[in-house]
């Protein structure tokens, strides 16, 4: 098979995966330091935490081609995925195993093991890791990936430099998305962008947003990417829908906004996608028309509305948190709208205690 058949037949994501420290999207101090841990060689172990999709594993994959030769990898670099194997006999075989080979590397040079979503691990398989790290701290290193580096044990922290790893900018998505898109000739409307920049969602997942672009593109057959055809692959509500609900729920518009919860719902769109768009939206590209400030009430006025705009977030967010916990009933999404249009038109949506003191 050539490397072009082979090449077309990969996911975008491995296609287009940096082969570099200098490709990698986004945390630009962090990967400044591993360059300096490339150059000098001499890697400690590492734990690096931060949402998945960001880069975390291609970053440590990266530095280890820097320090290790093509001939040496396959022999003195291991990656393994924790949450596959996370209990005590990977530690016990594989790890250890790996850590006792002899392999010949240049002076200054270790063997890696890569670890990823290492805080899938279990008690006791960390604690078997913190032995193996201690007996072969001379000859072997570790990276330890996560989500969360508060579930990895104390004793395996203090052996390690942390890293963290954030979530890369909308532009810094955009960026990448182009330059892919350019490379596969194919066209990206402006809305198109900006769902894709939704897709990838507030922890800046680049790894699904890549994955929607292809999927996208082949939806479209040459066609331009838009929302419509990104929603449909994704199946995530399109922006301008959900724009369009938050402008009712400014309006104070209670019947049209239950409605609309209705319509997307019936579409079949899954009601933590609609609360984690509304907040997305509402805290980046949505903005409340702001009365004109001529005068020290309409500063006031003014004001008010950028207090509202806050709330209504704070409301957003809270409802977004119940959503993960498993809140997912209509009756939530309904109470949501609502207080939201409550917030929104006061007057039109006074407590039954006010409406009985008249």
């Amino acid at each position: 098979m050539s490397d072009t058949t082979a090449a077309w037949g990969l996911p975008w994501v491995e296609k287009y995966r940096p082969k570099s420290l200098e490709e990698v999207v986004g945390n630009s101090e962090t990967i400044a330091r591993l360059k300096v841990i490339g150059s000098q060689g001499n890697m400690p172990n590492l734990l690096i935490s931060g949402p998945p999709g960001i880069g975390k594993t291609t970053a440590i994959t990266c530095l280890a081609s820097t320090m290790l030769t093509v001939d040496q990898l396959p022999e003195a670099f291991l990656e393994l995925n924790a949450s596959d194997e996370r209990g005590i006999d990977v530690v016990r075989f594989s790890i250890k195993m790996f850590a006792t080979k002899k392999v010949t590397l240049p002076a200054g040079r270790h063997k890696i093991v890569l670890l990823d979503e290492a805080d899938s691990m279990t008690a006791g398989a960390q604690q078997a890791l913190r032995r193996i790290m201690e007996l072969h701290a001379g000859t072997t290193r570790f990276a330890l990936l996560c989500n969360h580096s508060s579930k990895i044990i104390e004793p395996i922290q203090s052996r390690c430099a942390i890293l963290r790893f954030f979530p890369p900018s909308p532009e810094e998505i955009c960026s990448r998305l182009l330059a892919i898109s350019a490379k596969e000739s194919i066209q990206v409307s402006s809305d198109g962008l900006e769902a894709l920049v939704s897709i990838a969602g507030e922890f800046g997942d680049l790894r699904q947003a890549i994955h929607s672009l292809q999927a996208a593109a082949g939806a479209a057959a040459g066609s331009i990417v838009n929302s419509a055809v990104l929603s449909l692959v994704a199946n995530k509500p399109q922006p301008a829908e959900l724009a369009s609900l938050l402008t009712k729920i400014r309006e104070g518009n209670l019947k049209t906004s239950v409605e609309k919860i209705n319509q997307l719902l019936t579409q079949g769109y899954a009601p933590l996608d609609i609360v984690g768009g509304l907040f997305r939206i509402g805290k980046t590209s949505f903005s409340f028309p702001q009365p004109p400030v001529t005068d020290s009430a309409g500063a006031d006025r003014a004001l008010s509305n950028e207090g509202l705009q806050i709330s209504m977030l704070k409301e957003l967010g809270l409802a977004h948190m119940r959503t993960i916990e498993g809140h997912t009933s209509k009756l939530q999404l309904v109470a949501l709208i609502s207080r939201l249009c409550g917030m929104a038109s006061p007057d039109r949506f006074q407590r039954p205690s006010v409406l009985l003191a008249k």
